[in-house]
């Protein structure tokens, strides 16, 4: 049974970025990974595409065609897409048991309210994949109680609309610091509970949030959000190891993949140490790691990428010095072994 993560957002979320580190990453403990391309505006990917959407439907041709402009084009493509999802199921099969995953557009209306993405996922559904929509949102949201409502706001939307395993993720986190303190620890952000808390923030940050129609509004979406109990986010900082293993760590727990087929049963080593606790980083962690003592963690590893750069330098250096003897000692002819070969005349 294939794995898959669909992976959502809207623009600058990083979303091309993070398929392209994923996929490094799944092929660095072994787990055989392709991506495929379902935005038709993405004429330049920064990962190998394993199918490319751009060979059914680009964006260009559909502007040019149809005359539409940019958001207009991509739902007429995702729209094209799905009366011809055939062409996608054969290159599907084509990657056998591949872990894949589906860059997706950055329109938030095709994982909102538009169905076209929504068939197209659960068409692939039955085709035998287990999905996870990884949503992925900028962590400068955190920075305005207005972002971060709204981000709220859009993460449900979209979990009701896809209706599948779902995770939400603030990515960037490792740039978090260089956007100011925060007024509450990341965790306040990450749990999404007690969120009536931030509503003296909301009304410093804009003086017509005091007016009595926008803070009854604001409520109503703090209630709404707080009674459905669905939303939480994990963090991603997607150029550190720990940071990656811990969201893989999730991600293969909400599709499944962490306990195979059979448990126990020809499990990878992978499966095997996230079902036997295999420690990642914590909401905690990642407060010291890039917020509280950010700095210092940046320190400390650069030294270490130094001692380790230095120590392979080292090595390399003795490899050659070994093969130099090696070499002066086949320069010195071959010892005599006492035999002598007396040819006749």
């Amino acid at each position: 049974m294939p794995f898959a993560q669909l992976v959502i957002g809207p623009p600058g979320s990083g979303k091309s970025t993070y398929c392209d580190g994923m996929q490094q990453f799944l092929s660095a403990i072994g787990r055989k990974c392709s991506v495929v391309n379902l935005d038709p505006a993405n004429e330049h990917t920064s990962y190998p595409c394993a199918l490319d959407i751009r060979s059914l439907v680009t964006l260009e041709e559909v502007m040019a065609d149809e005359a539409l402009g940019p958001n207009g084009g991509v739902l007429y493509a995702l729209e094209e897409l799905e009366h011809n999802v055939e062409w996608l199921q054969r290159g599907l099969d084509g990657l056998g048991e591949d872990y894949v995953l589906f860059d997706c557009p950055g329109q938030v209306e095709l994982f909102t309210h538009h169905a076209s993405l929504r068939n197209v996922f659960f068409r692939i559904q039955k085709m035998g994949y287990r999905l996870v929509a990884i949503h992925l949102t900028d962590s400068y949201c955190l920075t305005l109680p207005s972002l971060y409502i709204s981000t709220l706001l859009l993460s449900l939307r979209s979990m009701l609309q896809l209706d599948l395993p779902h995770l939400n993720v603030l990515t960037k986190i490792d740039k978090i610091a260089s956007y100011g303190p925060l007024p509450f620890d990341l965790e306040f952000y990450t749990e999404a509970q007690d969120l009536s808390d931030i509503t003296p923030h909301l009304l410093e940050e804009n003086p017509m949030m005091r007016h009595p129609k926008f803070e009854g509004l604001n409520n109503a979406v703090i209630e709404l959000v707080e009674d459905f109990g669905l939303v939480a986010f994990e963090t991603l900082a997607v150029e550190d190891k720990k940071s990656m293993m811990t969201l893989l760590q999730a991600i293969d727990r909400a599709g499944g993949y962490a306990f195979g087929g059979a448990e126990g049963a020809n499990d990878t080593v992978w499966q095997v140490a996230v079902r036997d606790g295999l420690r990642g980083m914590s909401v905690r962690d990642v407060q010291e790691r890039w917020i509280d003592r950010k700095e210092e963690f940046d320190e400390l590893e650069r030294r270490e990428i130094e001692e380790e750069l230095k120590a392979r330098v080292e090595s390399e250096v003795m490899d050659e010095n070994g093969d130099d003897d090696d070499l002066e000692e086949i320069r010195g002819g071959v010892p005599d072994s006492g035999i002598k070969v007396v040819r006749s005349p």
